[in-house]
């Protein structure tokens, strides 16, 4: 499904960029007896609007009916990353380096599936995470989702 996300954004992302926004991310949601849900988020310098999110969701729709990449029915969704916003590519990881974040995990870690800490370190292979605990290194193969956990 990794595949089919890349394919997905960079299909969709010259019409965004095009309007103003950027891609955020895309996931891929559901699929098999459900309808598949395509969720998109989008991101500016001056934030987003629900008018923003209509205006690439009408625009997205059509390219996505038009390539028929994505069986029908499917769902898609346009939305801000939020301030807990997921860490999707090695630049986002990067940018995030000495904040709070929360690991999901596909497979337990050292007895554990949900890891929070402060982020030290992106790798191909490993996340270096600095929790109560010390300091982990987490595989990233093992690794589902990292979202940024904000500090209001």
């Amino acid at each position: 499904m990794e595949e089919s996300t890349k394919n997905l954004e960079s299909l969709v992302a010259p019409t965004i960029e095009a309007l103003g926004y950027r891609v955020w991310g895309l996931e891929l949601q559901g699929g098999f007896k459900n309808n598949l849900k395509v969720v998109l988020y989008i991101d500016s310098e001056d934030g987003i609007s629900v008018d923003d999110c209509a205006t690439v969701s009408e625009h997205v729709s059509d390219i996505l009916d038009m390539e028929e990449l994505v069986p029908s029915p499917y769902v898609l969704e346009v939305s801000s990353p939020g301030l807990d916003r997921i860490l999707f590519k090695d630049q986002h990881f990067k940018e995030s380096i000495g904040l709070n974040v929360d690991v999901r995990l596909s497979r337990p870690f050292q007895g554990r599936k949900k890891l929070t800490g402060v982020l030290l370190d992106h790798g191909d292979l490993e996340l270096t995470l600095r929790d109560k605990i010390g300091d982990r290194n987490i595989p990233v193969d093992a690794i589902r989702k990292v979202r940024l956990v904000p500090e209001i």
